[in-house]
């Protein structure tokens, strides 16, 4: 068909442009475009338009719900930082207070320790002040009877006297003592 409308054109002397088509073509085609643009405009756009606007609202509320999660995590996280921090301010203080009770208590049973020792060698000192005054005793009537023993032999004569006995022996130890004393003076 359009071979004769190609013949019958060139017939009649019209030249025919190969890029242009017919005029009728050009009007119909118009119009359709026209009448798609219509219910495209009037139908489709809304709808797209409808959709693309729920589209945005669910991202900029998905987005918006992340912003709050993210600031309420942030504050979740300063919290929980501020919360270790007062849980290891607290965990050396405690530390601290049990050094400084465990100091004292050292230094508590270090002075019982010297109280006690102390008191030891106090008692150990009387009860050896005691047992040399037992001794002296001892010694001085032992010695006392060896010198009434070696006066009877060198005098001859029995001292059976008690109070001549005790005189005697008052009296040699107390020189005794008085050259004890001298010896020890002259040292």
């Amino acid at each position: 068909m359009a071979t004769n409308i190609a013949l019958l054109a060139a017939e009649e002397g019209e030249k025919i442009n190969p890029l242009l088509p017919a005029t009728y073509d050009i009007v119909w085609s118009a119009i359709c475009i026209a009448v798609i643009g219509f219910v495209f405009w009037k139908y489709i756009l809304p709808k797209f338009q409808e959709v693309m606007a729920q589209r945005s609202e669910l991202i900029e509320g998905g987005i918006k719900r992340a912003e709050e999660a993210q600031v309420e995590a942030k504050a979740a996280l300063e919290q929980y930082q501020k919360q270790l921090a007062d849980a290891r301010s607290e965990a050396a203080q405690i530390r601290e207070e049990a050094r400084t009770q465990g100091q004292a208590i050292l230094a508590e049973m270090k002075t019982k320790a010297q109280e006690e020792s102390d008191r030891i060698v106090a008692a150990g000192h009387s009860q050896l002040v005691a047992q040399r005054q037992q001794i002296v005793t001892e010694l001085r009537g032992d010695l006392g009877r060896t010198a009434v023993e070696l006066a009877e032999k060198v005098i001859g004569e029995q001292l059976s006297d008690e109070a001549k006995r005790a005189g005697s022996i008052d009296r040699f130890l107390s020189e005794l003592d008085s050259v004890t004393a001298d010896s020890a003076a002259g040292k």
